[in-house]
């Protein structure tokens, strides 16, 4: 970020992370969506309603941390840092063990799997507490 008189302008690096963020966000978003559908759709007759419900919640909180990761994108562009990156990172990789594990646990019957599950539940408390951090530092 330069300052330049009163005006303060992102540098390409800034608005590149902030596109990104943006990007992995939409990504998030579209699986999600095709997750959901799935689960309602291709495996309602196929899975037990625990094991539908599992699936389910993978997919409502990768929703969750999709619009996480657009206010990701959004502090970045207002105020890139390295804890709004750190957030982001913390946010993604809570989507592929929470939401992933549940998936995986759901599609193939492997219950160890879960054990996975609260690792990803935990990096998503400390992409919140990050982004909490983030927002209150901004410029």
């Amino acid at each position: 970020m330069e300052e330049s008189g009163t005006r303060v302008t992102l540098s390409s690096d800034d608005t590149s992370m902030s596109k990104a963020w943006l990007a992995i966000a939409a990504i998030n978003g579209l699986i999600s969506v095709a997750a959901g559908a799935f689960g309602a759709h291709g495996l309602a007759n196929r899975l037990s309603e625990k094991d539908l419900a599992i699936f389910e919640t993978g997919a409502r909180y990768q929703m969750y941390h999709t619009v996480a990761l657009i206010a990701v994108a959004w502090v970045a562009a207002q105020s890139p840092s390295a804890t709004i990156r750190l957030a982001g990172w913390s946010f993604l990789v809570g989507i592929v063990l929470f939401s992933g594990s549940l998936y995986a646990l759901t599609l193939t019957g492997v219950r160890g799997l879960g054990a996975i599950t609260p690792i990803g539940g935990t990096a998503f408390l400390i992409g919140w507490g990050l982004l909490a951090y983030a927002a209150l530092r901004m410029r």
